[in-house]
């Protein structure tokens, strides 16, 4: 089945072409009104804030940091006391930052990145943002309750449009990570841990990092907080109805699930199938290519089905009695999303076209999808 993954051979190439350069970026530029001031350049990880450099500024105010490049986009910030300027960086790019200061958190312009422009219109957002609640709640004539509500709302219309054009639009981009990190004091604007909405944008960009940044620790750790959603979410719902369960007893997996009816009429969910080593194939079957495609399929399960290969294939097909005539002889785990080209699975697991698929281990774990890989009967093998 090397012929499917041609193309994922070129999306390879140039990922090893980036993860082999040891160039560095620079962040460079002018802080004016800041003469005498220290500007920090600090590298902002998942361990917790570091001071890589710094500069005292003379009177025009220039610095110019540089640090080695890495292989999966990285987040910095440019300080000085409580003011600051966060920037991201993916390449070897040189990125230019001017800024005013005091007040340069918001009084600033940046080239040279696309990804920092965009961090430098939701950190603008997210600031007008904090400033309208702050004056919600100070409002006494509004009382306590009515100002909440207000404040919710205002928040509740922000994620929307950040969600539909930051995060969604592009959830491979750095700027799309770092709108999920947002806040308003200490307060999440995206909160997976409370909200479903919330747990499908981390999901999406989880999904997104493991094509683009496979490996990447950023990436897994947006996979782990979108399973610590699901799972608080499955606590919350069983008590809600009434059901006594145990955290302990949550099933946790790698994987996010799918649970769709089957040809047969069957509720069948992907996380059920933990032990075997699952191809997550999304299908369309009024496709001209599809009856080659199914054949290719059928081959691989024939040869490796007893070794404990499953696949799990989700049909997009609009019409429901044409896809059940299409699969009612295939031997694997056929179903079908009626929302078709607008299912939010598709939002879930990144896919851009159709057919996409994934590989997922015995532990139900998401190991690669078919951009990141250029053999998948070797890839199955090695899972077996």
């Amino acid at each position: 089945m090397k012929h499917i993954c041609k193309a994922a051979a070129v999306v390879l190439a140039a990922l090893s072409i980036a993860s082999c350069n040891n160039n560095k970026f620079t962040v460079e530029g002018q802080i004016a009104g800041a003469k005498d001031s220290v500007l920090y350049f600090e590298n902002v990880g998942l361990e917790g804030i570091n001071v890589l450099d710094s500069v005292k500024l003379n009177d025009n105010g220039d610095f110019s940091f540089s640090q080695d490049a890495t292989t999966a986009p990285e987040f910095y910030r440019l300080r000085i006391a409580d003011q600051i300027i966060n920037v991201s960086i993916d390449s070897t790019e040189t990125v230019q930052v001017k800024g005013q200061y005091p007040g340069m958190a918001s009084n600033y312009t940046i080239s040279g990145s696309e990804n920092c422009e965009k961090i430098r219109e939701l950190a603008l957002k997210q600031i007008d943002l904090q400033a309208k609640a702050i004056a919600l709640q100070s409002n006494t004539e509004l009382g306590i309750a009515k100002a909440n509500d207000s404040i919710q709302s205002m928040i509740n219309a922000y994620k929307e449009e950040v969600k539909r054009n930051y995060i969604y639009k592009e959830p491979y981009k750095a700027y799309a990570y770092f709108a999920l990190f947002q806040a308003i004091g200490n307060y999440l604007i995206f909160n997976p841990r409370a909200n479903k909405e919330d747990i499908k944008a981390f999901a999406a960009v989880a999904t997104s990092w493991d094509t683009y940044y496979p490996h990447a620790e950023r990436g897994q750790n947006l996979h782990n907080i979108a399973i610590e959603g699901m799972k608080n979410q499955r606590i919350v719902e069983a008590q809600n109805a009434d059901i006594q369960i145990e955290a302990s007893k949550v099933q946790e997996a790698g994987v996010l699930d799918i649970a769709l009816l089957d040809n047969k009429g069957n509720m069948r969910h992907l996380t059920d199938l933990k032990g075997q080593v699952v191809l997550l194939d999304f299908h369309v079957f009024a496709l001209k290519d599809s009856p080659a495609r199914i054949i290719q399929l059928r081959e691989l399960y024939n040869k490796y089905h007893a070794q404990g290969l499953e696949i799990y294939q989700v049909s997009l097909d609009s019409d429901e009695h044409f896809w059940k005539q299409q699969t009612a002889a295939l031997p694997w785990i056929s179903v079908r999303d009626e929302d078709g080209a607008g299912s939010q699975r598709l939002t879930l697991y990144n896919i851009q076209a159709v057919p996409d698929f994934f590989v997922i281990d015995r532990g139900n774990n998401l190991v690669k999808r078919a951009a990141q890989i250029a053999d998948l009967e070797a890839e199955i093998k090695k899972l077996l």
